[in-house]
């Protein structure tokens, strides 16, 4: 912006500069003809008086000499009977000759034609060389250039601060911006600039409390809500006893719960994130496997041996985990088989997740957050897909080889070079050995 400001100020003052300095140009060398020509008048003038008195050429020649012109030999006298002194012009009739000023080689010819006392007439001419007619022009001009080149520095000086101010309270709006959109509600900033710019960061600051404001709000009403589980899970806890399967589970739950609280209340989460999506998938099967022992599915988990990290939060990636196999729990029936494969690519890692079950009718609308045609909420996917979106990935919704449906969640660990290749599903026959 500060260059662009910068070559502005250079071009609207140079197109001024030079609409008065060209004028002003042609104006002087007119002044310094016009004062040589003036010059050369009043140096003829100097010789009418002697004229008046004699027009002998001996007597003649000592008042041309006196004058500067003379002294010069540009100086001369025109009379009936011949010349006097060094003419550029040759001889000429005083009868026939008018006022003027003729070109000759090297300069200007001056002729004023004088009249004597009988009848007589004399003509006086003086020579201008063209170095008088240009005396002090090219001194004048460089005077006016140099008038003109600090101008147009001077414009450029200002436009630079002042441009400055606005670099610089532009970078601080967008800076802060930045913060704002990795995650720092505390980012504020001090209105500078131009009162356009102070106005935008008045309204940056406005907008950044109100975002905090909200997002504050929205933690404490998770929080809220996730206590309220404890009242039922209190009574379940009653219901199924302190020990037995049934009370591990409701332990469990419990942590989840509470792990829900303690992160919804949090400030805000961590700018940098990353997680290694094979512990992450082991450590959610294992919670699973317990229920999935209840119902008699079977079930197996593939690609974890070899780490796979990722660039999002292991509590994310948990809750998607869940999220999926809880649709997979909540929409087959019991004994219904799935399988979990971990796939690493060139820059992507999947997640794939397949089960036996009856499959879904409408896959694009199941990706729509709030749209389930099974009686849930229609958030799972959504928040599965928005997690794979976020790193530059994307979520499918197929028909598995197992007849139900098959959820792809691709994770770019890397920045995007080319399409992502389909991976090649790793799927073996339902109950198998697991790992975990």
């Amino acid at each position: 912006m500060r260059r662009s400001l910068a070559l502005v100020a250079v071009a609207v003052t140079a197109m001024v500069a030079l609409a008065f300095l060209i004028p002003l140009a042609a104006a002087v060398k007119q002044a310094a003809e016009s004062r040589a020509l003036g010059d050369a008048e009043r140096q003829a003038s100097m010789i009418v008086p002697a004229l008046v008195v004699t027009t002998d050429p001996e007597r003649l020649e000592p008042a041309l000499a006196s004058t500067a012109a003379g002294g010069a030999a540009r100086l001369a006298v025109h009379l009936e009977g011949g010349s006097v002194g060094v003419s550029r012009i040759g001889g000429v009739d005083p009868a026939a000759v008018r006022a003027q000023t003729i070109k000759v080689p090297g300069g200007f010819a001056l002729l004023r034609p004088v009249a004597l006392d009988r009848g007589r007439r004399a003509v006086i001419e003086v020579y201008v060389p063209d170095a008088a007619l240009g005396e002090g022009v090219a001194t004048s001009w460089a005077i006016l250039t140099g008038v003109a080149v600090a101008l147009v520095a001077g414009s450029v000086v200002v436009a630079d601060r002042l441009g400055s101010r606005m670099v610089k309270a532009t970078r601080s709006l967008g800076a802060a911006a930045g913060a704002l959109g990795t995650g720092d509600l505390s980012v504020r900033i001090t209105p500078a600039g131009p009162p356009e710019l102070v106005a935008a960061g008045q309204a940056f600051n406005t907008m950044a409390d109100q975002v905090a404001g909200l997002l504050a709000a929205e933690r404490e009403l998770a929080a809220d809500l996730s206590h309220r589980l404890r009242t039922p899970l209190t009574a379940l806890r009653l219901h199924v006893g302190s020990e037995g399967p049934a009370a591990e589970q409701v332990d469990r739950l419990e942590r989840a719960v509470d792990a829900i609280i303690e992160t919804a209340r949090r400030p805000a989460r961590p700018t940098t994130m990353g997680c290694d999506a094979a512990a992450v998938l082991k450590e959610r099967l294992a919670f699973w496997s317990a229920l999935a022992e209840d119902q008699a599915r079977p079930w197996d988990l593939y690609g974890t041996e070899e780490p796979a990290k990722v660039p999002v939060a292991a509590a994310d990636l948990s809750a998607v985990i869940d999220a999926t196999l809880g649709n997979v729990f909540r929409h087959t029936p019991e004994r219904t088989a799935f399988t979990v494969t971990l796939h690493q690519g060139s820059g992507m890692v999947g997640i794939l997740i397949a089960d036996a079950g009856p499959g879904i009718d409408d896959p694009a609308g199941a990706l729509k957050r709030g749209h389930s045609g099974a009686g849930s909420t229609g958030l799972g996917l959504d928040i599965a897909r928005r997690l794979a979106e976020s790193t530059g990935g994307h979520l499918k919704v197929d028909r598995s080889p197992l007849g139900g449906a098959a959820i792809q969640i691709w994770l770019r660990t890397t920045e995007p070079a080319t399409g992502p290749r389909p991976a090649r599903r790793l799927l073996r026959r339902a109950g198998g050995p697991r790992q975990v």
